[in-house]
């Protein structure tokens, strides 16, 4: 009933002013309606102030995160700048997403121009593949500091970092890019409404009336070989770090690593794994599965892991918690 209710009213809205989409021309120009969480509209109100928490606490402890590692120049190496690339990353995805759906849930601010959506999409897009990227070279880095201690220092040089920090961006803008085109190919004839809170590549497909078949199976096979890559690629990095850590003869040694390990292996799970249920669900499982289960686990991938990830990485590394100190100390000094 909820949904029927939402529905009746972005109808209602649509012939009030004469938008709905009836043809590609029209579509075009008229944008798409954002319909939220269809079957847990009584519970908007609610979600949005879990979201915004868990917003606003991710923005302060990434941008927290950042401000320490730029400022103090003892943190200027390999792990700490792959670290703060993620902090960035975590930003930008959960903010590529975030404000509209809370404009949505509190100002009924459901309508985003087609081209904005697009651009929407692929940001999103674009953030996730470069955050996938970000984390197989944290692992990398911790597989060679672990693995290869003495060769550290001539492996991950700054060229090298640059190289990482280049192929990153390059390797995302290759990957999406494409999907834009795709999406502008397609003849949309069916009424503009998306049931989701923001902008998926297949979201948009499916208000098309030609077929979606190259769409689909281009989402699946940028999934499969490029995320799919970076998952076994950080298992692998992971698999062989734990085998050196449990070569360690210190015992405290190995429960440092172990503790360390197991908090980045969480946070990488729970990046994935929503993530991909996300990708899949709307290719294999999306009629056996209600649309809210889908919808949630969507949102949450894009602020769950920007809330943690400065506590796992930041808060338990010592060093980022001395640069901590020593930042406050110096602004609460400036400030009297």
């Amino acid at each position: 009933m909820a949904q029927v209710r939402s529905l009746q009213k972005i109808m209602a809205f649509l012939s009030a002013n004469n938008t709905a989409a009836v043809n590609n021309s029209d579509t075009r120009l008229a944008g798409c309606f954002l319909l939220g969480i269809p079957g847990l509209e009584d519970l908007h109100i609610w979600l949005s102030i879990l979201f915004c928490t868990m917003y606003v606490a991710a923005l302060a402890g990434n941008s927290i995160l950042i401000c320490v590692i730029l400022s103090q120049p003892s943190l200027h190496e390999p792990m700490y700048i792959f670290l703060s690339m993620l902090a960035s990353t975590d930003v930008l995805l959960s903010t590529s997403t975030m404000p509209k759906a809370l404009a949505n849930f509190w100002l009924s601010s459901n309508h985003i121009s087609f081209d904005g959506c697009l651009t929407q999409m692929f940001f999103i897009h674009f953030l996730f593949v470069a955050e996938s990227a970000v984390l197989l070279a944290m692992a990398f880095d911790r597989y060679v500091a672990i693995c290869s201690p003495l060769r550290y220092a001539t492996i991950l040089t700054s060229t090298t970092i640059g190289k990482i920090v280049a192929a990153t961006l390059a390797r995302s803008f290759i990957i999406m890019f494409p999907s834009i085109f795709l999406l502008k190919r397609l003849h949309y004839c069916r009424v503009n409404i998306i049931a989701h809170t923001f902008c998926e590549h297949m979201g948009i497909a499916r208000l098309s009336c030609s077929d979606i078949s190259i769409n689909v199976w281009y989402g699946l096979a940028a999934a499969l070989l490029f995320t799919g890559l970076d998952i076994i690629l950080i298992a692998v990095s992971y698999i062989d770090i734990l085998r050196a850590v449990f070569h360690l003869s210190s015992q405290d040694a190995q429960s440092k690593a172990l503790s360390t390990c197991g908090s980045h292996i969480c946070v990488i799970l729970l990046f994935y794994i929503p993530a991909l249920f996300s990708i899949f669900a709307y290719k294999f499982w999306g009629r056996h599965i209600p649309r809210y289960v889908h919808i949630l686990l969507a949102n949450l991938y894009v602020v769950i892991p920007p809330m943690l990830n400065p506590i796992i990485y930041g808060v338990r590394t010592k060093q980022i918690l001395e640069g901590a100190k020593q930042l406050f100390s110096y602004l609460i000094k400036e400030s009297k």
